[in-house]
């Protein structure tokens, strides 16, 4: 009888077979073992991990009954289907995102109950358009099958019952101070309940504790973050404030910023931004001046423009590389009167007082700076912690709490920190998972993911925001205010007491009922209503900058885009997100400045032995980078956590807080350190390290002087020699060009727009199901990233006779990005090479790939002039060698955070940008369904829905009215350019030349 063919769905039914089981043995020995086959049906000595319904465990079964709100006991269909619940239809909840000062008002979308993707709300006034890269990547954490899945007691399984009854019990009989230590709170509801609950308690303090700290601006402005408005200024100064990246509010702040930076021939105008730093922040590389300054030469500098803007009198040293730069500043603030405006990152409240002067003798108060509209997002005491830390070693502590504060891992006192916790009688955390100070204390009372929770926020004064849970809690966990609710014996939950705190601000002569629902749905209520009260007793500082002390080597602690302080350290999608300048991931590490590297004979990857007065020392790996400050050294915090409970980032480079010093009560993040050769190497991985530019001319950069002169001639195109004379490289072609009859999808990016800061790559990488492949992979160049951000080096070449050597190009480089993802060119050069027509041309202008028509040849990836196809080695969510850096992804519970609507590619295929043609076809089918055509706006990207600075704009080309037309057709398309146009791959993505203010 003639054998019969067997068919099977996909490659994951092969893999218990013993043939599939030996070649996978040859690659992954250590986690596949191979047993001899004795038979049908013999196991392949595998762990099956795949069965997703059949191995049900408790993760899945309680997020499948949160995500429905019913009892879930067999995969089968709807038998009473939740009303708001329609198979395969998004839903969207209205929400709010806050965490160490970074905060965004969103949408949440949701599938089938599940939270999937996190979107700006356009609503809002604050944040209408983006979102930070940590925002977009928050909706991981609520899958995270390391948090916390019931109370502890002494690091032992309890239930709430028990908690409450011994917490109860223990505080009616507490002695000395109660403390409630917590981060920054913005919820008006959340820091009234604290209050209530303190009251009962004859000695209780709320203790307000920032991870990165910003007393000093705080106590210099009456314990508030001044109005900034960057929009409003014409003229910017930062001296060490990365006020686009981490500091204080980034989203507004890059939103106000960016409204002066667009530039057009009908308004040929744009803010003169001059960043005084030490090392290379993202703030820094969007600046058209920049100066590298020793963290010893701030206060001289701040003192010097005190002096010379406000009439003080006498002189301070400015550093010789500064002095020009100090000379045109001071002449351009006092030439912009009420349109200009100064920062500071300094955590130094003298130096801070000396700012506040600079800006109110320049007029920016009532203008650049609104004292009506101050931001809550900061509200850490430093003063007060340090004495709360000496009450507890002292033993007048009775109990304390921890909400959002971990000290013992992010204070630099955490050795005193940690010797006060064993002299306090009391201690409870709410931490949603055992780290470093919850390990500590008797009680762990987990609260859940915010997207679990409700919620009020103010962020500035006079802008609320709702937060709403997206999904019914998945563990037993439960709200912090709950538990201070049913400790201090109220019988009404957190809504209901949230409901009760706006019955206050509801709008008069309306039902409440039908204000709030309408509140909830809107997400926002910013008609100027304010409910927040904040701690000003703060003490208010003299305009004297405290100088710091000149060492042979100084440090500087910064926080970082992805991982900031340290709390989405657990997150990898965080963890593969590049830093902005170094390109570096998966680790922090000492940035040196390229002549001290050479000065100490030191290379890139050598393990250095940093040191602090104290004694403290971490190790971990020396990076050159360009700009860095002369003699200065900088390093990330957030790295180097040691929690079991956080398997992503233990182990991940070293604690860089013991590196801050302490000075007069004021956390400041330098310090003097040594350094040494330890002799280990350690490899960085760096995603930009395997592109060259080869002198081909794909970014484009020119002056606003140059603008207004010609705008024709900031933008350079190439030509091609013919008989006839230069033509463009379009003009020449042996293709049959594609005649596009319905819609031509394209898109435009504005690098005069794009600050890098990388909310476009995350926000693509969740949208489209990418997966994340670690260190090893990163370092083995094998990248997924759909869309990434090159990072380009500039410097004018050295005149004849030299150039100073802080002027010297490796000394103090420009920074362009560039976002680069699938050109989908006209004229593709990979569709012409693939053997089996896996990538072609959508009748709409789309490259698309066609993944089970895939067999993996790489050619089009060597055909293609972008490198941006990413070639799937393994099946990344599905293989267990890759099981720390996907843990979320390659657990049960994990996957539910994948987007159902896009394929989860197997190994051996090519991916790369897709136009997110799953959105695109959900517009279109929109639009049949009204028999009309989609309209511009309907249909947005991923990347380009999360970008803060609306520096991406997609839409159909052949819609005349459509937004990308009007920028491709109008004069502002004269700065447009593709990049190597002269290959003539007519790519349907445009870039418009970067322009610095250089006058």
């Amino acid at each position: 009888m003639q054998d019969r063919k067997k068919y099977w769905r996909g490659i994951e039914e092969l893999e218990n077979t013993p043939e599939f089981a030996k070649h996978a043995h040859n690659e992954f020995p250590e986690f596949l073992p191979v047993t001899e086959s004795k038979g049908e049906g013999a196991s392949s000595g595998k762990t099956q991990r795949r069965d997703f319904l059949k191995l049900l465990g408790f993760s899945v079964a309680a997020v499948s009954l949160a995500s429905c709100e019913a009892p879930v006991r067999k995969a089968i269909p709807y038998l009473n289907k939740p009303v708001d619940v329609e198979p395969g239809v998004a839903n969207w909840y209205a929400s709010t995102y806050f965490q160490s000062g970074n905060y965004n008002s969103i949408l949440v979308k949701t599938r089938e109950g599940r939270p999937i993707k996190i979107e700006p709300n356009p609503m809002s006034g604050l944040t209408p358009y983006g979102t930070s890269p940590s925002a977009q990547a928050s909706v991981l954490g609520v899958y995270d099958h390391n948090r916390l899945r019931y109370p502890l007691i002494n690091g032992k399984e309890a239930n709430w019952e028990q908690v409450d009854r011994e917490i109860v019990s223990r505080l009616g009989n507490v002695t000395g101070k109660v403390a409630f230590v917590s981060g920054t709170i913005i919820s008006p509801s959340t820091k009234r309940l604290i209050n209530e609950f303190g009251a009962r308690f004859a000695n209780f303090e709320h203790v307000t504790y920032d991870a990165h700290s910003v007393y000093g601006l705080l106590s210099a402005n009456g314990g508030v973050v001044p109005g900034y408005d960057f929009s409003k200024a014409q003229v910017i100064v930062s001296i060490n404030a990365d006020f686009l990246g981490t500091w204080v509010a980034p989203v507004p702040f890059a939103k106000q910023y960016i409204q002066n930076r667009k530039v057009s021939s009908e308004n040929p105008t744009m803010s003169k931004h001059y960043q005084f730093e030490t090392h290379y922040s993202l703030t820094g590389a969007n600046a058209d001046v920049r100066v590298p300054i020793r963290p010893s030469e701030e206060a001289a500098l701040v003192t010097a423009l005190y002096n010379a803007v406000t009439g003080a009198g006498g002189r301070a040293e400015v550093p010789a590389a500064a002095a020009k730069a100090v000379t045109a500043v001071v002449a351009a603030l006092k030439a912009n009167q009420g349109r200009a405006l100064v920062v500071a990152g300094s955590n130094d409240p003298g130096t801070q007082a000396m700012v506040a002067a600079i800006n109110d003798a320049i007029g920016a108060v009532g203008t650049t700076i609104n004292p009506a509209t101050p931001f809550y997002t900061k509200q850490g005491n430093d003063a007060a912690m340090i004495r709360l830390i000496n009450e507890m070693n002292a033993g007048t502590v009775g109990a304390v709490f921890f909400y959002n504060a971990n000290p013992v891992y992010d204070h630099p006192l955490a050795p005193k920190v940690l010797s006060g916790l064993k002299k306090v009688p009391l201690k409870v955390s709410f931490s949603e998972r055992v780290e470093e100070t919850s390990e500590f204390v008797d009680f762990v009372a987990p609260d859940h993911h915010y997207l679990e929770s409700w919620n009020d926020n103010e962020p500035r004064r006079g802008y609320l925001s709702i937060t709403q849970p997206a999904i019914s809690p998945i563990f037993l966990t439960r709200q912090m205010q709950d538990s201070l609710l049913t400790w201090g014996g109220s019988n009404i939950n957190y809504y209901e007491y949230i409901r009760n705190n706006w019955r206050s601000v509801a709008t008069a002569g309306r039902n409440f009922d039908e204000f709030w629902e309408q509140t909830v749905h809107d997400g926002v209520l910013e008609n100027g209503t304010t409910m927040l009260t904040v701690n000003n007793t703060f003490t208010a500082a003299s305009p004297v900058a405290k100088p710091i002390s000149p060492a042979a080597i100084e440090a500087v602690v910064y926080e970082s885009i992805g991982i900031g302080t340290g709390e989405q350290a657990n997150n990898p999608w965080l963890q593969e997100l590049s830093d902005p300048i170094s390109k570096a991931c998966w680790d922090n590490y000492v940035a040196m400045p390229i002549s001290m590297a050479k000065e100490m004979e030191i290379v890139q990857g050598d393990v250095l032995k940093v040191t602090t007065p104290t004694g403290v020392s971490i190790e971990l790996p020396a990076l050159m980078q360009p700009g860095q400050a002369k003699g200065t050294v900088a390093i990330a915090m957030g790295y180097g956590r040691k929690s079991e409970m956080m398997p992503v980032a233990k182990g991940l480079g070293a604690n860089a807080y013991p590196v801050a010093t302490v000075v007069d009560n004021t956390v400041m993040y330098v310090g003097p350190v040594t350094i040494e050769k330890t002799g280990a190497t350690n490899p960085i991985a760096q995603m930009q390290t395997h592109h060259t530019i080869m002198d081909r001319l794909i970014v484009q950069e020119n002056t606003l002087e140059k603008y207004r002169e010609n705008p024709n001639e900031v933008t350079t195109y190439i030509r091609i020699a013919t008989p006839e004379g230069p033509a463009k490289p379009a003009t020449i072609s042996l293709w049959d060009d594609y005649e596009y009859k319905n819609h031509h999808w394209g898109m435009v990016i504005d690098l005069n727009s794009c600050i890098g800061c990388g909310a476009c790559t995350v926000s693509c990488g969740v949208e489209n199901n990418i997966p994340v492949v670690g260190k090893a992979e990163v370092l083995n160049r094998r990248d997924m990233h759909w869309m990434r951000i090159d990072r380009y080096y500039s410097a004018e070449e050295n005149p004849e006779g030299g150039l100073a050597e802080f002027e010297r190009p490796e000394e103090n480089p420009s920074v362009i990005f560039q976002p680069m993802l699938c050109q989908h060119c006209n004229h593709a050069p990979c569709e012409t090479v693939c053997p089996v027509a896996a990538t072609m041309h959508s009748s709409e202008g789309i490259n698309q790939m066609v993944y089970n028509r895939c067999v993996g040849t790489r050619y089009c990836a060597n055909n293609c002039p972008y490198k941006v196809r990413r070639f799937n080695w393994f099946a990344y969510f599905n293989n267990e060698k890759f099981e720390t850096e996907n843990f979320m992804m390659n657990t049960d519970l994990g996957k539910m955070v994948l987007n159902p609507d896009v394929t989860v590619r197997s190994r051996g295929v090519m991916e790369k940008c897709s136009f997110c043609v799953q959105r695109i076809q959900l517009a279109k089918l929109e639009a049949k369904r009204e028999n009309r055509r989609p309209k511009d706006g309907e249909t947005v990207t991923a990347c380009a829905q999360s970008c803060p600075t609306e520096a991406i704009i997609f839409g159909d080309m052949k819609d005349p009215n459509s937004r990308i037309s009007k920028i491709l057709y109008s004069e502002q398309g004269q700065r447009a350019f593709h990049v190597l146009e002269e290959l003539n791959t007519q790519p349907n993505v445009t870039y418009l030349t970067k322009i610095r203010n250089l006058a």
